[in-house]
């Protein structure tokens, strides 16, 4: 069965100009409902994250300062959103939908997290939307629980993503791969284990050869036993944020392939929803649903 981590604090409350991002939170679930491709049982309301996995990552003067919301002014501002305790207990909330994933992704061979890839959080700060980083968390813990020998964290944000790699810069039993535009956001890259830079405007066949030139390679000299996917539709041509020039269509071909591979592999597989900011919630929405869509379609 597919599971899916959701929560209603997803759909947190934030001033008027930050609002919009967050309603595909809710309107992704009502769209998958909808028209049959997840029902009730699917969806799962993640547990508490316990102190000791936010630990295992970030560090503990960083942890503080966000649990007693002291972080400075120049701190919130990189983050991108105004900081409140809910804030805080969403990405929390998040984090542990994760690594549940992870868990269920070893019984059933894939999960979903509905928020997540939250990969400009570092070890000891917040950047971009993210304050604490749920796919980091989640592979620390397989590693440390025994239950995954090499995990290979495939990051396809148009975004890097800059914080996984800083916090697994020096921990060879988590391989980090991150595909984004080359001259986006953040203007100071970090070092993955394997970064491949993107020129603005690029489309479908460019972008899906880059990707088949290197995934299946990874695969074989990596030879992870876990997967971690950050599939942000961020690529699209319509994004605000994107500078590419990748279409709907070309984003679904992008998810078959990962999907596909690990499937194949019989790899266990993670899948977090990342960025998407289309001026069209539609446009966002569609792209998100066709993930699921082929998680039960491949999976299922």
């Amino acid at each position: 069965m597919l599971k899916i981590a959701w929560d209603e604090i997803y759909v947190h409350p934030l001033p008027p100009q930050h609002r919009f991002p967050m309603e595909k939170y809710r309107l992704l679930p009502e769209q998958l409902l909808y028209e049959g491709t997840a029902r009730p049982e699917n969806f799962f309301a993640p547990a508490a994250l316990a102190e000791a996995d936010i630990l295992a990552v970030h560090h503990p003067d960083y942890w503080h300062k966000l649990q007693t919301l002291r972080l400075s002014q120049a701190e919130i501002r990189a983050t991108g959103f105004p900081l409140s305790a809910g804030l805080v207990q969403r990405e929390i909330t998040i984090g542990q939908g994760t690594l549940q994933c992870a868990r269920f992704a070893l019984e059933f061979g894939i999960a979903m997290n509905m928020a997540g890839g939250t990969h400009h959080a570092f070890t000891n700060r917040g950047e971009g939307f993210c304050l604490l980083n749920d796919q980091a968390m989640a592979a620390r813990y397989l590693v440390q629980q025994g239950l995954a020998r090499q995990v290979l964290i495939v990051d396809l944000d148009v975004h890097q993503g800059n914080g996984t790699a800083e916090i697994f810069r020096h921990d060879p039993q988590v391989y980090t791969f991150s595909m984004h535009g080359e001259k986006n956001y953040p203007l100071r890259k970090e070092k993955s284990d394997l970064d491949l830079g993107l020129p603005d405007g690029a489309e479908d066949a460019f972008y899906l050869q880059a990707l088949k030139n290197t995934l299946p390679h990874l695969l074989d000299t990596v030879q992870p036993d876990f997967v971690f996917y950050q599939a942000g539709v961020d690529i699209l041509k319509t994004d605000k944020l994107g500078r590419l020039g990748v279409s709907l269509q070309g984003c679904r071909a992008r998810d078959r392939f990962v999907l596909s591979l690990c499937q194949q592999n019989r790899l266990p597989l993670v899948v977090c929803m990342g960025g998407g900011y289309s001026p069209r919630l539609a446009d966002i929405v569609a792209a998100h649903a066709n993930t699921f869509r082929l998680a039960q379609e491949l999976f299922f």
